[in-house]
């Protein structure tokens, strides 16, 4: 079990997107790093193939290291506990008290 995972609402720290916040959209565990929505942006060119025939210049996010998000729980960040509850491993929210999950 890990403390951050897809489709968690996050914050990010630090970095030329501080302060902005978005959902996970994919987790890397080996490079231990997270795709937010629409944070990190950076340019694609792409060849043309067949996905997608026109080819040129996308935008899409860049990787940010896992240890540069935060998790948001009712709208404020916190770290992450872990507790057994009902025999069950569960994220809590340190700052609340709350199950996440």
């Amino acid at each position: 079990m890990h403390k951050i995972k897809k489709g968690d609402l996050v914050k990010v720290i630090t970095g030329k997107d501080k302060d902005k916040s978005g959902k996970i959209l994919s987790v890397n565990l080996k490079k231990n790093t997270v795709l937010v929505e629409g944070c990190n942006m950076i340019t694609k060119h792409t060849k043309p193939s067949p996905v997608n025939q026109q080819g040129g210049i996308i935008h899409q996010e860049g990787p940010i290291h896992i240890s540069n998000v935060m998790l948001m729980v009712d709208g404020k960040t916190t770290k992450v506990g872990f507790e057994v509850r009902d025999g069950k491993k569960v994220r809590v929210a340190r700052a609340t008290g709350k199950v996440i999950d």
